[in-house]
């Protein structure tokens, strides 16, 4: 019987689920479970979790005591309600579970450090082991000097909102353990910015994570490369054999009910056959080569404008459900 497209996908290439949805990732059996502020926040709208969202305000208001402000409350359950979910997929998945430093640090390496090793201990815990979580930190300057010094302390790092090769390498250089380029968001720009439609490996976004992965193996940096945010099954077709794949589980479903050959295409002995000139990256090569690229500026202050307003919107919902079980505590009191 002929294997499916995932099938063969998993047999060169680590899956993993893009999703805040546990039940979807109980499905879809993945090794490893990505999570970032819009997911959560999504996630946290089901009906189906409202029990981790009442549990993780309750245990807060307990920490904080009654006469805490229902904001000082929300806020404090903002900052475990990731952890939450990330407590629960591990349960599910053998790997790691990637969690998010608060977008809004994007450019503050000490800050950035404070809520890493804050996330960190909240897992300890929770019995979590550090090896299963991996930090993810936007791809800015300031974000991957924390995440270098992360590294050192054996805190696991996933620098996300990538999308230029300057990025990628500095992460590299950093140490880092893994990075996730942006692989739907640079075809939208593309696509945006000349209007036109790319199909298969005219893709810029395959291109982008195609040229990172082929940059690492040929100089044999550690780091790992995940693509992520992908568009449509051809994407990841193209990018077969990539070390990590993070996908939704919308597109994980087609691919298992895809059959056909899914040849690989991404190969560490083929990369290191490639003619690559060999870039050093410090911060001023990084903001000279982020300012000339048009699509990576754009999309990073995207991403991190679009997560910011995420986990804003994050606030206000814990904000609105403290207040619901407040008024349902009291209705109750009343009979």
């Amino acid at each position: 019987m002929s294997k499916s497209l995932l099938e063969q996908l998993r047999e060169m290439t680590i899956v993993v689920a893009d999703t805040g949805d546990i039940e979807a990732i109980k499905k879809v059996k993945p090794q490893d479970a990505t999570t970032n502020p819009s997911l959560i926040t999504t996630a946290a709208q089901m009906p189906q979790y409202e029990p981790i969202v009442d549990g993780v305000l309750l245990d807060a208001k307990k920490q904080l005591g009654d006469n805490a402000s229902d904001k000082d409350v929300a806020n404090l359950a903002f900052k475990h309600l990731a952890v939450a979910f990330g407590k629960r997929i591990l349960e599910i998945i053998p790997g790691r579970v990637s969690t998010e430093v608060d977008a809004r640090l994007s450019y503050d390496t000490e800050k950035t450090l404070t809520q890493a090793r804050e996330i960190i201990q909240q897992y300890k815990e929770q019995g979590v082991d550090k090896k299963r979580i991996l930090i993810k930190i936007a791809s800015t300057w300031p974000g991957i000097k924390a995440a270098e010094i992360l590294e050192k302390e054996g805190i696991h790092c996933n620098l996300t909102l990538l999308f230029g090769l300057h990025q990628a390498i500095a992460c590299a250089e950093a140490g880092v353990t893994l990075i996730s380029p942006f692989v739907g968001r640079i075809l939208d720009w593309y696509k945006k910015d000349t209007g036109k439609d790319y199909v298969g490996a005219d893709d810029p976004g395959v291109q982008s994570v195609t040229k990172i992965y082929t940059y690492f193996k040929k100089f044999d940096y550690k780091t790992v490369v995940m693509g992520a945010s992908f568009r449509n099954v051809g994407e990841i077709e193209e990018l077969a054999g990539c070390d990590l794949l993070t996908i939704s589980p919308k597109l994980l479903e087609e691919l298992e009910a895809k059959q056909g050959e899914l040849p690989r295409k991404l190969d560490p002995a083929k990369a290191k056959q490639q003619d690559v000139e060999k870039l050093s990256i410090d911060e001023a090569t990084f903001e000279k080569m982020h300012a000339a690229d048009r699509m990576a500026h754009d999309k990073l202050k995207e991403g991190i404008e679009g997560f910011s307003s995420a986990l804003e919107n994050l606030e206000k919902l814990l904000a609105a459900r403290l207040a619901e079980l407040g008024a349902s505590k009291e209705t109750v009191g009343a009979h």
